[in-house]
């Protein structure tokens, strides 16, 4: 049995996400998740949305993925693929050569990911979003309270 391991947030679960779990367990028979928790999230520097008890039932829901765990630090991996047996490490391309020092103990592949979808792009475009409306909010208390002054 061929095991693959791999880690990811998975803030905003969308089709990217979806098809690189897929492509993961096509490299195996049996396909583990860690999922980055809240807290190392925030040593990351990541902004999360959904919160993580969410995001692991998210994913630990999918079909392809047979055991969901926490990521809690980037030290892990190495004790997560002795624990697991995992024979297969692989994460998206974006990570390419971020995890060559396991190569010792496992087989790292770096998948592509799906064009045109990524987490971070759909909070730029939320954020964006957001301040379109304040500024129209902001607009429409502007011009009601001059409506207030006038009646005054």
């Amino acid at each position: 049995m061929t095991t693959v391991i791999t880690y990811g947030t998975f803030d905003l679960f969308h089709i990217g996400h979806l098809k690189l779990l897929q492509r993961l367990a096509d490299l195996g028979d049996r396909l583990v998740v860690g999922v980055s928790s809240d807290e190392f999230n925030k040593i990351k520097g990541k902004n999360v949305i959904v919160p993580y008890a969410q995001r692991a039932e998210i994913v630990s829901s999918i079909r392809y993925v047979d055991e969901v765990f926490p990521e809690d630090d980037w030290a892990q991996k190495r004790s997560d693929i002795a624990r697991f047996g995992a024979d297969v490490l692989g994460m998206g391309h974006d990570w390419e050569g971020k995890f060559d020092d396991l190569s010792d103990v496992v087989r790292v592949e770096y998948l592509p990911r799906t064009d045109g979808v990524s987490t971070t792009e759909m909070k730029r475009v939320l954020s964006a979003f957001d301040e379109v409306h304040v500024a129209e909010l902001k607009r429409t208390l502007d011009s009601l309270s001059e409506i207030v002054k006038q009646l005054s």
